[in-house]
């Protein structure tokens, strides 16, 4: 079998004249993580439309698995699971209902339907509200439940659409730990997020969608590295001399910021580093408010990328 397990090839999509995907082209190997990032309205959540053939490209292709998404959309639902933006489930029954419905639905049979709704609902710590209707669970209750109510045929590729929005830290923690799970016993999966540290702690791979385009994509430090060096950066104590500090670092890419009287120096991180910065300003008896070393992380790759401010 193919190790490219999701592809896009040349997507395009339109919805009256307003151009959504110009263009496309995505790669997912089998067993891995891709994450899509990018802001609101760039895209991501008509790709896992068109991924999970709930929506026609205008053009190009779509393989899954090798099966051709727009040609064969039945067998494609067969090995896939979704997750929306919103929890998908019956508000009136409860969540052991919900499961078994769908198994049901995916035509498991009785027993078996029983059986892997009691598993799912062990392996997402729902059992204490299994059998209280949905309406009174919480958001991250309801979550977990559709994220299980996808995986009840165990299907190999899953497409999560911001399967954390909205959550709070220990349900989005939760989250995370079965998502991982997830991936280690091989699912492929295809993640977009709004949320830069939930790809940078799951995610193999990572895609930057902008406007209807991938500006960028690698792994998270593949990524990192294009914003730069770790940066250090330090706070002039008030009544020094800012400006000859600002003498003493001529690098290439210093910032400064007066107002804050900041100076911010491209490094590489190291003790010497830092120790030859705190030299300089001790010899020209130049006092600091307070210094910080800066790692690139994903936020400043998605805004160097995207150009927000």
């Amino acid at each position: 079998m193919a190790d490219s397990v999701i592809e896009l090839r040349n997507i395009k999509k339109s919805y009256d004249k307003v151009a959504v995907l110009e263009g496309i082209n995505l790669t997912v190997e089998r067993g891995t993580m891709l994450a899509l990032l990018g802001p609101n309205g760039a895209g991501k959540t008509t790709t896992v439309k068109i991924l999970s053939t709930l929506l026609k490209p205008d053009s190009g292709e779509v393989l899954v698995n090798g099966t051709n998404a727009v040609q064969d959309p039945n067998t494609v639902r067969h090995m896939i699971g979704l997750t929306g933006q919103y929890a998908a489930v019956d508000e009136l029954l409860s969540g052991r209902e919900n499961l078994i419905m769908m198994g049901r639905l995916y035509h498991l049979g009785k027993e078996k339907s029983v059986a892997r709704a009691q598993e799912l609902l062990e392996q997402f710590e729902l059992t204490d509200a299994a059998d209280r209707a949905v309406k009174t669970y919480s958001g991250g209750m309801r979550r977990r439940l559709d994220l299980a109510a996808s995986l009840v045929a165990t299907p190999p590729i899953i497409f999560l659409d911001e399967p954390t929005t909205g959550l709070d830290p220990r349900s989005r923690l939760t989250m995370w730990k079965i998502i991982q799970d997830l991936m280690k016993n091989g699912a492929t999966i295809l993640l977009t997020t709004q949320y830069l540290e939930e790809a940078d702690q799951l995610a193999d791979y990572i895609a930057v969608l902008d406007k209807g385009t991938i500006i960028a994509h690698g792994t998270a430090d593949e990524l990192k590295s294009k914003v730069g060096k770790e940066r250090t950066e330090i706070v002039i104590e008030k009544n020094a001399n800012f400006d000859n500090a600002k003498k003493l670092f001529d690098d290439a890419g210093i910032k400064i910021n007066e107002e804050e009287r900041s100076i911010s120096i491209p490094t590489d991180g190291s003790v010497r580093a830092v120790k030859s910065i705190l030299d300089k300003l001790t010899n020209a008896n130049i006092e600091i408010d307070s210094m910080s070393v800066h790692k690139p992380t994903l936020d400043d790759v998605f805004l160097e990328l995207t150009h927000h401010s």
